[in-house]
C-alpha cells in the first residue's frame, strides 16, 4: 500500500516526486511463456545503480494481469524502497485498468500513470473526464494525468487534454497529483500552459530530457519522467542533479555532449507521431546498450532492424558514452537468459 492517504497524494508528490524516472520493460523467458525473474531483478538493480529515482513498470507489452502482479512483486522486492515504482495503467479497458491498479497498490506502487485504451474513442471533453474520474475514484494512489497526442484527443482539443478539463479533474479528483504534459507536441505550449496554470497545485513534469533540461534552467522543475532516458546511461540523472544545484554551465556542456546520441534516439523513434505508439523493442535495446537485461518480447511487438541498432550504438559513441561490446544478436537473448 502507498505510504500516504488519498487526501495526502498531492502533498506526497510535491515532497517525494523528484529526480528522473525512466522505464522498466518486463523480461520474458526464452520460450515467451512466462516472465524472467532474474532479468527483471537485474533491471531494477541497474535503475538504482544509474541514479534513477523511479521507474515505470511498462504494461503495454502483451502481459497478462497475473504476470503483471509477478512483475510488480519482484520489482518491489528487489527495490526495497530504493526506487519509486510507477504503475502503468495501460491495459485494454477501464475495468481491466482498475483491476491492474489494485494489483499495483498491493505490491508497492507509489504512483499511477494513466493511459487511455486504444479502443477508447472520446468525442468530447466530458467523456475524457468521465473515464479519468472513474479511474481516479477507484484508487487511492496518486495519479499522473498524461496529456499527449497518442490518445487521439486532438479531435476534442488541439492540446489533447484542454486546460479547462485539467482544471475540473484537479478540482474533482484529490488524488490527481501530477500532469505529464506533452499536449500538442511537438509544440511546447501544452507544457507551458500546464506549468503556468497548475504547477502550484500539482507536479507538472516534462518527461522529454531534451526539453526538460533547458526548462529546468528557467522555471522550477522537480521531476522528469517517464521516458527512455536509460539510453544515456547515468547521464540524465547526473545532468539533472547539476541543474538542481545551479551548475547550469556544466549541465549545458553535458547536454550538448549528448547531442549525437539524442539525434540517433530521435531518428529511431521518429515513427511514433504516425504510429501513436511506442516501440518498446527499441527502448529495451537502448537500455541493453547500457547494461540492462534486454531479451525477447512477445508478439505483437514493433521490431528493430540492424541499421537502427547500429545507429543507436554510434550515437552513444559519438557522445562519449560506452555501449556494450556484445553483438546485437545477444540483445534478443538477454543478459540473464531463462
Amino acid at each position: 500500500m502507498a505510504s500516504y492517504s488519498r487526501s495526502e497524494a498531492r502533498a506526497w508528490a510535491k515532497e517525494h516526486l523528484r529526480g528522473i524516472a525512466n522505464v522498466v520493460i518486463p523480461t520474458y523467458t526464452s520460450d515467451l511463456r512466462g516472465l524472467n525473474e532474474a532479468g527483471i531483478r537485474h533491471d531494477i538493480r541497474k535503475e538504482i545503480e544509474l541514479g534513477f529515482s523511479g521507474a515505470l513498470l511498462v504494461s503495454e507489452v502483451a502481459i497478462t494481469l497475473p504476470e503483471y502482479e509477478q512483475f510488480f512483486q519482484w520489482s518491489n522486492d528487489e527495490a526495497k524502497g530504493r526506487l519509486q515504482l510507477i504503475h502503468h495503467a495501460s491495459f485494454n479497458t477501464l475495468e481491466e485498468n482498475i483491476e491492474a491498479t489494485k494489483i499495483a497498490e498491493r505490491h508497492g506502487a507509489d504512483l499511477a500513470l494513466l493511459s487511455y485504451p486504444a479502443n477508447f474513442y472520446a468525442e468530447n471533453a466530458q467523456q475524457i473526464y468521465d473515464y479519468t474520474k472513474a479511474f481516479c475514484d477507484a484508487t487511492d494512489l496518486a495519479v499522473m494525468v498524461f496529456q499527449v497526442p497518442h490518445w487521439g484527443f486532438e479531435r476534442v482539443h488541439p492540446s489533447d487534454i484542454e486546460a479547462g478539463l485539467l482544471r475540473r479533474l484537479i478540482d474533482d479528483c484529490p488524488n490527481v497529483a501530477a500532469i505529464k504534459a506533452e499536449g500538442g507536441m511537438p509544440s511546447i505550449m501544452g507544457w507551458v500552459e500546464a506549468h503556468r496554470l497548475f504547477s502550484k497545485e500539482v507536479v507538472v513534469t516534462m518527461p522529454l530530457e531534451q526539453y526538460a533540461i533547458p526548462f529546468a534552467q528557467l522555471v522550477p522543475l522537480q521531476f522528469v519522467g517517464t521516458s527512455d532516458t536509460e539510453y544515456y546511461g547515468p547521464m540524465i540523472p547526473r545532468i539533472f542533479k547539476l541543474v538542481q544545484e545551479g551548475d547550469y554551465d556544466e549541465a549545458t556542456r553535458l547536454y550538448w555532449q549528448l547531442q549525437p546520441a539524442r539525434k540517433a534516439r530521435a531518428a529511431a523513434n521518429s515513427y511514433s507521431a504516425q504510429a501513436m505508439f511506442l516501440n518498446r523493442m527499441v527502448w529495451k535495446f537502448e537500455g541493453w546498450l547500457n547494461g540492462f537485461n534486454g531479451g525477447p518480447l512477445r508478439q505483437p511487438t514493433m521490431k528493430i532492424n540492424e541499421a537502427t541498432m547500429n545507429n543507436l550504438r554510434a550515437g552513444m559513441e559519438k557522445s562519449g558514452l560506452v555501449p556494450t561490446d556484445l553483438p546485437n544478436r545477444d540483445f534478443f537473448i538477454g543478459r540473464n537468459p531463462a
